[in-house]
């Protein structure tokens, strides 16, 4: 993540930090798979850091077990 730390953070960021497009992150929310919160009036989204490591531990770990599993293959797909 940035240098500085951040409790919380946008939608936006969360999918900087990913490196995916803003209707993943989004998805990824609403189906519960990422933790998030409204704040506000304006009821804006926001991701604690913690629950994003969270995430992605978590997608490590089921990634691994899926690969131990024959469901993936193991070796890393070409850029």
């Amino acid at each position: 993540m940035a240098d500085e730390k951040r409790r919380f953070l946008t939608i936006e960021q969360v999918a900087e930090e990913l490196n995916v497009g803003l209707p993943m992150v989004r998805s990824l929310v609403k189906t519960g798979e990422l933790r998030a919160l409204q704040v506000g009036g304006r009821r804006v989204w926001r991701v604690g850091a913690q629950d994003l490591e969270d995430y992605i531990s978590q997608a490590y770990a089921i990634t691994a077990d899926r690969i131990a599993a024959g469901e993936l293959a193991d070796e890393v797909p070409e850029a």
